[in-house]
């Protein structure tokens, strides 16, 4: 892509953030209905969850028969979806909007209910969004084509679990709302990765009653990115990992490919300050970004740190070029105007880094620093601040 147009990746809606036990990435799908207690369906979703763990009795056999009568269960309500979905497209998509169209909402939210019935509250949230994307603008005919398709492609790997390799199996799991408890994955201790964790953004959701809070680190020592992922009710809570501070802590990834979301364990020392992280262009953004939807197909976006580059208005949005002469179009996102104006305002012209997701909607900025920083490999650079784009005080909200 280059900076002189303005073309821009298909648009998706926005997803709300995974739920507690997902293994997916960044603004990934829901694979529950959130960790809380969220109202409406999500609530019971909570609840059908809750209730299951107070039955159910203590013992590695009786949780494998559990977890075998949940797949079956989960198998049944595929089985009914694709179903579903076949019936849809048989009958095609010209009276989705409209009247008709609101008949149909009705249709797809009775279907999500048999999806939590069935203990599947990933493929509930999936076939709720199929609701909304009738008449929601332009183009929304191949939207729904793709959503559809996704779908389908998660509901066949359901149910041909047993084919998959390991890690996209457990992320098939996780995408269907199969969740993975911390102090599983805390235990073990071959697992743990010690590094120092820069915090490289921070961005809160609301859903329903509860916040979803998304922190993204890099470890100076592994160059790798993770995702911690936590839930509250009501407000958001203070910053535990401050943005721009450094970490010295273990963490441990959840099982699932690619390796993203992660569950931090000890603290080796009060957080500290940070740096500029090491980042690159458009094209190793796009790379990154291509690479991780071979793990998991379902991906909605990937984190990424983009160096030197200058916000560029392009038509009716934005776009963030590089010195190679290419460009990655700004996702349109709630409140992406205030934020791009006050990237615009840090950068006044000049490269700087960015830290944010690359999706198939574009870019989602998240945190800049000023000045071009380092490109590649190399640790956190020279103390620079790091400038929030979206509000902690403001879930999901731009300053």
């Amino acid at each position: 892509m280059s900076t002189g147009g303005s073309r821009r990746p298909a648009e998706r809606r926005q997803a709300p953030a995974p739920d507690a036990g997902c293994t997916g990435a960044g603004a990934g799908r829901p694979c529950a209905g959130g960790s809380g207690e969220p109202g409406g369906a999500g609530g019971r979703e909570a609840a059908a969850r809750a209730g299951e763990r107070a039955a159910a009795p203590a013992g590695p056999e009786a949780a494998r028969r559990r977890a075998e009568r949940r797949a079956e269960r989960i198998s049944a309500g595929a089985t009914e979806l694709e179903q579903r979905l076949a019936d849809l497209l048989r009958g095609g998509l010209a009276d989705m909007e409209g009247p008709a169209g609101e008949a149909g909402r009705g249709v797809w939210e009775e279907t999500a209910a048999r999806m939590v019935d069935a203990q599947a509250p990933g493929l509930a949230a999936r076939v709720r969004e199929l609701g909304t994307v009738p008449g929601s603008g332009p183009g929304w005919p191949s939207r729904l084509l793709e959503e559809c398709a996704l779908l389908h492609l998660l509901d066949q790997g359901f149910l041909n679990i047993g084919g998959l390799p390991d890690p996209l199996a457990a992320t098939v799991r996780s995408r269907v709302g199969i969740t993975t408890e911390a102090a599983g994955v805390l235990a073990d201790r071959d697992a743990l990765v010690r590094d120092h964790w820069l915090v490289l953004g921070r961005h809160d959701t609301e859903e329903g009653r509860v916040t979803a809070r998304r922190v993204w680190l890099h470890g100076r020592r592994t160059g790798r990115t993770a995702l911690v992922l936590s839930f509250t009710a009501g407000p958001p809570p203070e910053p535990s990992l401050p943005l721009g501070a450094s970490v010295d802590a273990d963490l441990a990834y959840y099982p699932g490919a690619p390796a993203l979301r992660a569950a931090l364990g000890e603290r080796h020392a009060e957080p500290g300050p940070g740096g500029r992280p090491p980042g690159g262009g458009v094209h190793d953004a796009l790379a990154s970004y291509g690479a991780a939807l071979c793990g998991d197909p379902w991906l909605d976006g990937w984190p990424a740190v983009l160096a030197g580059v200058v916000p560029v208005p392009a038509g009716e949005g934005w776009q963030l070029a590089d010195g190679s002469g290419f460009a990655l179009p700004v996702a349109e996102t709630a409140g992406v105007r205030s934020r791009m104006w006050r990237l615009a305002a840090v950068s006044g012209g000049e490269p700087v880094t960015v830290f944010g997701e690359c999706g198939h909607r574009g870019f989602t900025p998240y945190t800049v620093w000023p000045g071009p920083g380092a490109v590649s490999g190399a640790g956190p650079s020279a103390r620079a601040p790091a400038v929030p784009l979206t509000s902690a005080d403001t879930p999901g909200g731009a300053w």
